[in-house]
């Protein structure tokens, strides 16, 4: 049986001094006090946002940020702002609200009770689109509002305030319902002299009808020709005033230089009043050259598409002329030019000749074109009126189709050429027509025919006299003939059997009868 080895000392623990001991005490009660104090890891860094306000004496440290009721974070510290007059805020965000916020993100801070007391940050987080806020980012001023406590609403109506006030009630009493006098008359409009601010107000309301749809027309045109064009403006504008709040020197140095601005404007009304009655014609004028502008630009860009590719075979264009230029160069030279103009001079002399002539031929070319255009034409088209006959298509249409019959109806069957053949069938009915010019030297006679049936009329009517031929009026201004006019429709042949023969002009009038 084996013995064991007794060791002095084995068997016991060490254990921890009195000293010892309390410091690890300490050390607890230091680490439970840093997380019931701060509520933080130690070493970690944490998103936080700097907001600037008026004023942050409304806010506590640790005072809730919520977005949309729901708690994001809370206020970790507060001072004043670049040492200026505004105070700002650091914000400590937890990941639901880091992920939430933008660049355009502001707040608002209100009151947690009706009555005073506690406040909070109203946080709106900006619009999805926007970058998102990075950390340490800074809302200014411009996007921030505080609450307005109840004794700013009532330090607002002091004394001299409420006195001022009723002062200008009475002012706007005695503007609306005094009658003006003649001095202050002679600078109003006509049509309000002599009457109370009251009356000439209501008599506004006349006009007020017609401003109204102006107002919209305005209010229309201020939308855009495209839907989104409002919007996008004021985006824009949204755009320049949030750079503007970031440089505050800037945004001073704006407000200073507008208010030099509108004086300098009031120094110059008369050249304003001026200068905007000209607006109308000038913005039908521009409205008018953007829209050619606008149909030019697309031909232009394609042009320019074009012309980039020419420009890329420009140096081979120039390198393959190269051999041609040094072969038309002895052409070009001054021996060889002075033949050439020798052969040329009786050519020009000639075109020299004809545009001299052209002065002449040329205007009785457009008078020829303008007759053209004002009487032969609108009288071709013109449909006959032509009885149960009518063809209802336009008489220069008309024309067209004859000649085509013609050439149908004067086809032969023997290859021998054309041949009209026109078959005449006598009648029992004998008409004879009035004196005629045919056969003068005999005085004149009249024709015989034998018909089938009596004639009804003719088409158009017979005329004793020739119209007159006016030289001295140019064709252009000759009205288009009224082709279906009273004198369209006639009595028919035969009615007249003893009527005198047509004047011919320069002709001796052949007697009728009983001369």
């Amino acid at each position: 049986m084996k013995r064991r080895k007794i060791v002095p000392g084995a068997g016991r623990q060490s254990r921890i001094g009195p000293v010892g001991a309390g410091a690890l005490l300490l050390l607890l009660v230091a680490i439970g006090c840093f997380f019931a104090f701060t509520k933080r890891v130690p070493f970690k860094h944490h998103y936080e946002v700097t907001a600037v306000v008026r004023t942050s004496n409304l806010l506590a440290k640790g005072s809730p940020v919520r977005i949309a009721g729901v708690t994001v974070g809370t206020v970790v510290g507060s001072g004043r702002y670049k040492d200026g007059d505004d105070a700002e805020i650091r914000l400590r965000l937890t990941s639901d609200g880091r992920r939430a916020i933008r660049r355009d993100a502001s707040l608002k801070i209100r009151p947690r009770l009706f009555l005073e007391g506690n406040f909070y940050v109203d946080l709106q987080p900006g619009t999805p689109d926007t970058p998102a806020m990075p950390d340490g980012g800074v809302i200014p001023v411009t996007r921030t509002a505080v609450p307005v406590q109840l004794d700013q609403v009532l330090a607002t109506l002091q004394t001299d305030t409420r006195s001022a006030l009723r002062e200008t009630v009475h002012g706007l009493g005695d503007g609306l319902g005094s009658t003006p006098t003649a001095k202050e008359d002679a600078s109003q409009d006509p049509d309000v002299q002599g009457v109370t601010g009251g009356e000439a107000l209501n008599r506004t309301l006349k006009s007020s009808p017609a401003a109204l749809r102006d107002g919209t027309a305005v209010l229309g045109s201020l939308r855009g020709q495209a839907n989104g064009d409002l919007s996008r403006a004021i985006a824009g504008l949204g755009d320049v005033t949030a750079a503007l709040a970031q440089d505050e020197g800037a945004l001073r140095g704006v407000v200073r230089h507008f208010g030099t601005t509108v004086t300098t404007t009031g120094d110059n009304a008369a050249a304003l009043r001026r200068t905007v009655a000209e607006l109308a014609g000038t913005s039908a004028a521009g409205r008018t050259a953007f829209a050619q502008l606008r149909r030019a630009l697309p031909p232009t860009r394609t042009a320019a598409r074009d012309l980039t590719v020419a420009m890329r075979e420009t140096p081979a264009t120039v390198d393959a002329a190269r051999p041609w230029l040094r072969q038309a160069a002895p052409l070009l030279s001054r021996a060889e030019l002075r033949g050439l103009l020798g052969d040329v001079r009786p050519t020009l002399t000639d075109a020299a000749r004809l545009t001299h002539a052209s002065r002449t031929w040329v205007p009785a070319v457009g008078a020829f074109a303008t007759c053209l255009n004002r009487v032969f034409l609108p009288t071709a088209m013109v449909k006959l009126d032509d009885g149960p006959l009518s063809s209802g298509v336009e008489n220069y249409k008309e024309f067209w189709y004859a000649v085509v019959g013609l050439a149908g109806e004067g086809q032969s069957f023997d290859g021998n050429g054309t041949k009209l053949r026109l078959q005449t069938v006598g009648g029992a009915t004998r008409i004879k027509t009035g004196y005629t010019n045919y056969s003068r030297s005999s005085g004149g006679l009249p024709q015989f025919a034998n018909m089938t049936q009596p004639s009804t009329g003719t088409s158009p009517a017979f005329s004793p006299k020739l119209p007159p031929i006016r030289t001295d009026v140019a064709c252009a201004k000759n009205p288009v003939p009224p082709l279906n006019g009273k004198a369209s429709q006639g009595p028919g042949d035969g009615t007249a059997p003893s009527a005198a023969a047509t004047a011919i002009p320069n002709l001796d009038p052949v007697p009728g009868p009983g001369r």
